[in-house]
């Protein structure tokens, strides 16, 4: 089984916006950039499903400038066993929209033949949450966005339904060939969680509280420039173009309300004095 999995390079979530002085956009010279974290889990859970011998392989896409290969560098060093680069001078933040994004994933999960497809709920850049139902809808595939579970990660029999039949080779070899396959995975929403029983091939969308990542070890990082000659650098052209933004502003200062002031004064004004 191979899983394509999403990979975008986003602003840290511990570093404070700063907005262009012509208000076209977001800051990002000299701006500390990372993984977005639903990314990030999308990443683990898919290492932990190839862990527990349900996938054989992971294919890890990343749409942007040259530097997106620092957060695919990242994700192999993770588990990640292949990287795809998808070139574009577009700003991943707001220029290359949603749409186009799914139709880069359905070129790729076609053109690679993939039976399931992870991707965080959202990124934390443009909060969205559109990519994943839109690739899968384009692909015809089911989905199961807020992905908080997918039972087979902790070992349990029942995670994967899967129907074997044995077929004759032209050699009159019997092998097992893989018919059909469905997860179970539960999904958080606003009346409780509910368990969805997805049949393969299918798009999972990951909750924050489907895993912990784990931290990329120093002595994977050393080797991912050994790897990374497997990240193969693809062109898609006649992507939808990008839409266009009028005006961005900061958000206006906040102001402490009385109750605020009394508290602050009755601990003895600012931290740290």
């Amino acid at each position: 089984m191979k899983i394509l999995v999403a990979v975008k390079r986003v602003v840290d979530y511990a570093v404070k916006i700063r907005v262009l002085p012509d208000k076209s956009g977001v800051e990002l010279n000299n701006v500390k950039m990372s993984l977005n974290p639903f990314c990030e889990i999308a990443i683990e859970e898919a290492i932990r499903l190839k862990e527990k011998k349900i996938a054989t392989e992971i294919i890890a896409v990343s749409i942007g400038p040259k530097a997106c290969q620092e957060s695919l560098r990242t994700a192999m060093a993770m588990g990640v066993d292949k990287g795809i680069h998808i070139d574009t001078n577009l700003r991943a933040d707001q220029e290359v929209q949603p749409l186009a994004v799914a139709k880069a994933f359905k070129f790729l999960a076609m053109r690679e033949k993939v039976d399931a497809v992870l991707l965080g709920k959202q990124s934390i850049d443009g909060d969205n949450c559109q990519t994943g139902p839109m690739t899968a809808a384009l692909l015809g595939w089911p989905q199961c966005t807020f992905a908080a579970k997918i039972d087979g990660a902790d070992g349990k029999v029942r995670v994967c339904l899967s129907v074997f039949v044995v077929v004759l080779c032209p050699c009159f070899t019997p092998r097992l060939v893989l018919v059909s396959q469905s997860w179970l995975v539960d999904r958080e929403t606003d009346n409780g969680t509910e368990t969805l029983k997805v049949p393969l091939p299918a798009v999972i969308t990951a909750d924050l509280r489907l895993n912990e990542p784990r931290y990329a070890t120093l002595p994977n990082i050393m080797k991912v420039p050994f790897w990374f000659s497997a990240c193969t650098h693809t062109n898609i052209h006649h992507l939808p173009l990008p839409i266009p933004h009028s005006r961005l502003n900061s958000p206006p200062p906040t102001s402490l309300t009385g109750q605020e002031k009394a508290h602050r004064g009755a601990h003895g004004g600012r931290r740290g004095r």
